[in-house]
């Protein structure tokens, strides 16, 4: 597990990389399982249909992340909302 007692700015970064990356592990999922089916080999395509379930999965934890070190954020700054 990933050791959280970061500060504010670095899990935002991390969080941010999570994100990116959880997006285009999906829309690259997307287009070779369903866009290109037909050109790639078993192996390739079932590898391609599991990108479809990380990339979603890394976009919830990089959310996750993102709402926590905004949260701890608005506790060192002392602001009760974030615009």
């Amino acid at each position: 597990m990933y050791p959280l007692n970061l500060p504010p700015a670095h899990i935002l970064h991390l969080s941010s990389q999570l994100l990116w990356s959880g997006l285009s592990l999906l829309l690259l999922g997307l287009l070779a399982a369903y866009g290109l089916e037909r050109y790639l080999n078993v192996p390739t395509l079932v590898l391609a249909h599991s990108l479809t379930l990380i990339g979603p999965s890394l976009l919830k934890i990089g959310y996750v992340l993102r709402l926590i070190a905004q949260e701890r954020l608005k506790k060192r700054v002392g602001v009760h909302a974030i615009a």
